[in-house]
């Protein structure tokens, strides 16, 4: 079982990447648009792989990440952004992929960290 929260403000990139990673094996995804909405919905479904882009509309996904890593301990986390460089401060178990997202290299990040 491998619950993922994507952590993403774009409704087409989320639904993007929740369509591949369950046909990657995901078997539950929940999609946060803001910083604090990230942290809830950890809080209420601990995931076992965040997906993050890092600007959000409000707040930061790393920081997001930082946030729900200090209560939940480290998970493994994908950075899926534009702005590979502002990925600060960075998760230490993590990924990053540049937009435009390679889906192959999606696929195969994910299925080294959920297994």
């Amino acid at each position: 079982m491998c619950h993922v929260l994507i952590i993403e403000d774009e409704p087409s990139i989320a639904l993007l990447i929740e369509m591949v990673l369950e046909e990657a094996g995901a078997t539950s995804c929940d999609v946060a648009v803001t910083q604090d909405d990230a942290i809830a919905a950890a809080r209420a479904h601990p995931p076992h792989v965040i997906t993050s882009d890092v600007r959000l509309i409000e707040g930061t996904g790393p920081l997001a990440v930082a946030a729900i890593c200090s209560e939940l301990g480290q998970l493994p986390v994908i950075y899926i952004t534009a702005n590979p460089d502002a990925c600060e401060p960075r998760a230490e178990a993590s990924a990053i992929i540049a937009k435009p997202i390679p889906i192959t290299t999606l696929i195969r990040t994910f299925s080294n960290l959920c297994n």
